[in-house]
């Protein structure tokens, strides 16, 4: 599998309570390794999927700890080191309360200013899926180097996967624009507030549903609520979640789509590997950060 997205450096400061305006609020802060791309990848690895390489853009500052990171995890890394911009950081405030909720500070910094220059369709030799990270489309360059990704992965007959990445992003990019840059992917994995936005629906079933009369196989996220696996135009299964003490929610959904990704590969259904998926989930929220556990 090879991921093209973004590569961060996630500083997550859990706090409990609402935040302290002009004053200090008491919190718990690590920097930990992060990024769509990057984590879908990783937990791809985790997943049991033996070939998962990454095509991302980091600045100099921070290039070595991220090879070093993902190389952990597992991941082939190509990450192209961008002499201007330094490394995207994305300040992850995470409520420490029963839900664990977060909100995204984000400077994208190298990360989304991949661009066609970077791509090489070499890079998809012995691949059997491209997954593109959702960010890509939020920036000029990068959405250039998805059309050029997916008119490699087309010529070469390799299934194309995308997350959209974040509801606050498409608002600026626009829903038609969105459908029409993602048109000839496979499967799409969306948030429920991704796949309510995407259709103007406000239940994310029938959101689900009619996303799959665009794209052959849509895989929504619910949270702890489970996956939604919808083709045809009609939701053929419903997914439930594993229990789980939320610590951060920090890439949970990135978690799902690596871990239902391998399970794909591996030739499982769409509905037992979005179970997979679910499992991965419920064990990436109650750790901090984005990454799976360790090696060994």
């Amino acid at each position: 599998m090879l991921v093209v997205g973004d590569v961060v450096t996630d500083v997550v400061a859990r706090h409990r309570g609402p935040l302290a305006a002009g004053t200090d609020t008491a919190a718990a802060i690590r920097t930990v390794p992060g990024g769509a791309g990057a984590n879908v990848a990783c937990w791809a690895a985790h997943g049991g999927c033996a070939d998962v390489r990454l095509l991302g853009r980091v600045g100099t500052d921070a290039a070595t700890w991220h090879e070093r990171e993902l190389v952990a995890c597992g991941v082939r890394p190509r990450l192209v080191v961008d002499p201007q911009a330094p490394t995207g950081t994305v300040i992850c405030l995470v409520d420490a309360g029963a839900a664990a909720e977060r909100t995204f500070l984000t400077d994208s910094g190298a990360s989304l200013r991949l661009e066609p220059d970077d791509w090489s369709d070499a890079l998809l030799d012995g691949v059997a899926r491209l997954h593109l990270s959702g960010y890509l489309l939020f920036s000029e360059p990068s959405r250039a180097l998805v059309t050029v990704a997916l008119e490699a992965a087309r010529a070469r007959g390799v299934p194309v996967s995308l997350d959209p990445a974040s509801a606050g992003f498409l608002v600026e990019l626009g829903v038609d624009r969105f459908l029409g840059l993602v048109e000839g992917v496979d499967v799409l994995l969306p948030s429920r507030d991704e796949a309510c936005l995407l259709t103007g629906l406000p239940d994310p079933e029938d959101a689900a549903a009619k996303l799959s009369r665009h794209v052959p196989l849509v895989v929504a996220k619910q949270g702890a609520e489970g996956a939604l696996v919808a083709r045809s135009g009609t939701v053929c299964a419903r997914v439930p979640a594993l229990s789980a003490t939320p610590r951060d929610t920090t890439g949970a959904g990135d978690a799902f789509t690596g871990a239902f990704l391998a399970a794909l590969l591996a030739g499982a259904e769409p509905e037992d590997a979005a179970a997979q998926g679910c499992r991965a989930g419920a064990l990436a929220v109650e750790r901090v950060g984005g990454r799976p556990p360790g090696r060994g």
